[in-house]
């Protein structure tokens, strides 16, 4: 996440004082298995750069567990509390990442593109070596983890991207992308009536289409866990502690749609979906960084997170979440 223009000083402050646009990631390059891009797949090599806070980058850490790259692509976790630099290392011993050596990402984007003066956000993969942003396409990333990083796959991963249904994932994150992943930013930092009105509708609108689609189908495409899960998770298990109250999303709590809540709860109950959740962070992040719709930067106590951990029943619906293989330890 970045602020919706850049990290300009009153980025934070600005958030729902004008209107919301999603910046395109400026550095796409990719890590591919051939190296097209000048960066080859290589274990050690790279870090993930990551805000326990951010649904974006949390997409990254869904699939780097359910693929079990952890040993082959080190960790970088930010603060979930930026300030004018944006993303920072302050949770780490000396106020620098041990890896990188660095204090903030905006670091790296400089080494890559010396004079760099756009938004810094997260997922990003940095060079080890050289010190240098590779790429903050967090739209392509994961699936290069599924398509590209398959040598260094662990034994039973699964196939989060299988070549027969990607064009139906592709349909279906695309709308989810659009309604629900985005659209409730779109509806929070909105700066009017008619806009903010627009996404809420929008948002509503796509989770009941899902709801429906989910009501006779354990995943959202074919009977395994795909991409299109992971994606439409990381906004969901944010739904109630974030979007529902800070972001007006309110008409209705997650918990409050049977078929999405059932369903949310499962994913969260798999290895590698809740085991990658950080409420805290989710929380301190949205509500005292996005000053502008929340000047007080009070942190709400709630909602109650007991309900995660109940039965879903959703295993009656069948599907084997891994396929062929096995849940990552």
């Amino acid at each position: 996440m970045s602020p919706p223009t850049g990290s300009e000083p009153d980025g934070n402050a600005a958030y729902g004082h004008k209107p919301f646009k999603r910046s395109r990631s400026h550095f796409a390059d990719r890590i591919t298995a051939d190296g097209r891009d000048g960066w080859p797949v290589e274990a050690g090599r790279y870090r993930l750069v990551v805000s326990r806070a951010c649904p974006w980058a949390s997409r990254s850490l869904v699939s780097r567990r359910l693929l079990g790259l952890e040993d082959a692509l080190s960790l970088a976790v930010a603060d979930p509390i930026q300030d004018d630099r944006s993303w920072r290392f302050t949770l780490d011993e000396g106020g620098r990442d041990p890896v990188l050596g660095i204090a903030y990402l905006s670091e790296a984007y400089e080494a890559r593109e010396p004079g760099y003066l756009g938004g810094v956000s997260v997922p990003a993969i940095v060079d080890v070596p050289s010190g240098k942003l590779v790429t903050n396409d967090f739209q392509q990333i994961t699936l290069d983890f599924a398509t590209e990083w398959t040598a260094l796959h662990r034994p039973g991963a699964p196939d989060l991207y299988p070549e027969r249904l990607r064009d139906e994932i592709d349909e279906v994150m695309d709308g989810i992308y659009r309604d629900v992943n985005n659209g409730v930013y779109r509806a929070g930092f909105a700066s009017g009536q008619e806009e903010y009105d627009a996404a809420y509708h929008d948002v509503f609108r796509r989770l009941d289409l899902v709801s429906e689609r989910l009501k006779d189908q354990r995943y959202l495409v074919g009977d395994t866990l795909t991409e299109a899960d992971i994606r439409l998770f990381t906004t969901l298990v944010r739904f109630d502690a974030v979007y529902h109250g800070h972001f007006k999303c309110n008409r209705s709590k997650l918990t409050e749609i049977p078929v999405l809540w059932a369903y949310a709860r499962d994913l969260f109950q798999t290895p590698g979906f809740g085991d990658t959740v950080d409420f805290d962070h989710i929380k301190q992040h949205y509500y005292r960084v996005h000053t502008g719709i929340n000047p007080t930067g009070i942190v709400p106590l709630g909602p109650d997170l007991s309900g995660w951990g109940t039965p879903h029943h959703r295993e009656q619906l069948g599907g084997r979440p891994f396929g062929d293989g096995t849940p990552p330890e």
